[in-house]
């Protein structure tokens, strides 16, 4: 049974791109292609959930949250938190009160204007933080590792190029 943060690799498990090779009549290019990036995508996201959780007790919208202040040492306004990672104010509001519980973000509010509020990582929280990136950027290099570095280039040329196409579409399509 697949877990939250955990796949199952067995042989029984199979993921969307595995059904729609099965069948690829079935399928058009561009559709195997989303499958084959969703699948890859979710396998590193899964594992790297894992390993948050074990070796730290995080998860990985806190390491994204901690990560986004990490690039702002004097904080950030809790709505541009929001945007930047792309989740609702909402979801923004119980990572800070959890972070802040826990000692890792600091919150004050804007001496002009009381309604808002400026979040940053603290010492503790910067420390902690920089354990995690490191630790993170291992695990990818690990699981990266079998991607002769030659073939990454080209393939982030290639992904630059749908990246491309896909934000061409959305303007075509707005």
């Amino acid at each position: 049974m697949m877990g939250e943060d955990k796949f199952d690799t067995s042989p029984e498990w199979v993921d969307g791109e595995t059904k729609a090779l099965e069948a690829p009549g079935d399928h058009r290019a561009e559709l195997r292609l989303w499958l084959r990036l969703l699948t890859c995508s979710t396998l590193v996201e899964s594992e790297i959930r894992r390993r948050l959780r074990e070796e730290f007790d995080s998860t990985l919208p806190r390491f994204d949250l901690m990560a986004q202040l990490e690039r702002a040492p004097d904080g950030m306004v809790l709505g541009e938190v929001s945007k930047r990672m792309m989740v609702s104010p909402g979801n923004i509001t119980v990572l800070v009160e959890r972070l802040t519980e826990s000692g890792h973000i600091s919150r004050t509010t804007l001496p002009t204007d009381r309604r808002v509020q400026i979040i940053a990582l603290t010492p503790f929280g910067r420390a902690e933080f920089e354990k995690m990136a490191a630790s993170h950027a291992d695990w990818i290099s690990d699981l990266f590792a079998g991607l002769p570095a030659k073939e990454g280039g080209v393939l982030m040329d290639e992904l630059a190029t749908l990246k491309r196409s896909i934000i061409a579409s959305l303007a075509r399509n707005s």
